[in-house]
This record gives structure tokens, C-alpha cells and sequence, in this order.
């Protein structure tokens, strides 16, 4: 797991005495466990948060309840899902959950605004994730209008670096965008074509 230090972000080098001043005058330190809820989908959030160390999911759910993945965060990423809600105090599209026990910083919504105004750095920094960002978004959504199923199922478990993946039915149809049905059929049909072995709790790769 990928653990860094606040002074690694790529905007923080560049910042002025004043503005380093600044930030560090307003950040607060956080320590979140795994499997908790950051700020749900509609919530407006108070402040943006820097990870320094974990993982963080974020995902939309739709009004039955199914869920897809937008993205995960990494260790010296910033959420544009969160950084939209916080700055212009809108509903957040998103909903953000812990992968794992995650450390990092907040920075309240007023020092973010005066920060943003103050530093060019720290602007060209949040033009930058938002392109990261809107492009991770644009091939999820041509993965899930042109790739086969079967196809996006056996990427993410190849995806995952490790020849046997500990995850569940609904997990993947989650990160995926789909039905813990659709999932299921896909992976006994992987299965009886011998490209993975089920198991409980866990799927092997052939």
C-alpha cells in the first residue's frame, strides 16, 4: 500500500512561503478505518481531503440500490467528486467509502477557496485532476456501452496483479457496473472455459 507524505503532492513544491504558511496552519490531521462511509451521495461536503496513505472508493447508486465505481483514490490523488462538492458547495454526485485504514489531511471549504485564489500552483493542480479524472470517467463509460461482459470481468481480474483475487460476485459486479446475476453467470461461463477456478471467498486464474 502506497503511503506518502503531504510534501510529495505535486503542487506542494511549487507553493510560495506564504501559502505553505497557510496550509499548514488550517490542515488537519486524520486517521479513518477501513469500510467507512467518507460522505454519501447528496451530501455537500465541508472540506477536501489530501490521502497520504489507503485507498478510497467512490461510486454512484442508482435508486435500486446497485452501485458502480467511479474510481479509486490513491495516496497523493485529490477527489474531484469531493473538490466539486467542497468548493462549490454542492451536492456531491458520488458517494466515498475506505478500501482499506486510510491516513491524510482536511482542509475546511474557506481555506480551500483562499488557497485556490492565492496559489496559481494549487490551481493548476486542481485543473490538472479534473482532466485525470474526466478521462478516467469517459472509459468507464465506454467500457460499459461497448466491451462484453465476460470480457470487463476477466480484465479486472487480471487487473488486480494477483493470481488469486479475494473479492465476492457482488463486489465486481459493483466496480463494474452490473448485477451480482450477470457477474455470476459470466464467471461459471470463465469457469467452464477454463480460464478461472471458483472458490469461497476467492477466484483463481489459469
Amino acid at each position: 500500500m502506497k503511503t506518502i507524505t503531504l510534501q510529495e503532492y505535486p503542487f506542494y513544491k511549487d507553493l510560495d512561503k506564504e501559502s505553505l504558511t497557510y496550509l499548514s496552519n488550517n490542515l488537519k490531521k486524520i486517521s479513518i478505518p477501513k469500510d467507512n462511509i467518507l460522505f454519501f451521495q447528496g451530501d455537500i461536503c465541508d472540506n477536501i481531503l489530501f490521502l497520504t496513505s489507503g485507498k478510497v472508493r467512490l461510486y454512484i447508486q442508482s435508486d435500486d440500490a446497485e452501485e458502480i465505481t467511479l474510481y479509486q483514490l490513491n495516496a497523493g490523488e485529490q477527489c474531484i467528486v469531493n473538490t466539486a462538492s467542497t468548493i462549490s458547495q454542492t451536492e456531491a454526485i458520488g458517494s466515498a467509502v475506505t478500501i482499506t485504514d486510510i491516513e491524510g489531511y482536511l482542509l475546511d471549504v474557506k481555506s480551500v477557496k483562499e488557497l485556490a485564489k492565492t496559489s496559481d500552483a494549487y490551481q493548476s493542480f486542481l485543473f490538472s485532476i479534473y482532466t485525470l479524472r474526466m478521462g478516467d470517467l469517459a472509459q468507464l463509460v465506454n467500457d460499459i456501452k461497448f466491451k462484453k461482459l465476460d470480457q470487463r470481468v476477466l480484465e479486472w481480474l487480471q487487473h488486480q496483479n494477483t493470481p488469486t483475487v479475494e473479492t465476492t460476485h457482488e463486489q465486481i459486479a459493483n466496480e463494474l457496473g452490473s448485477t451480482r446475476v450477470g457477474v455470476s453467470r459470466v464467471l461459471k461461463e470463465l469457469e467452464k472455459n477454463q480460464k478461472l477456478i471458483l472458490t469461497r471467498g476467492a477466484i483463481e486464474l489459469l
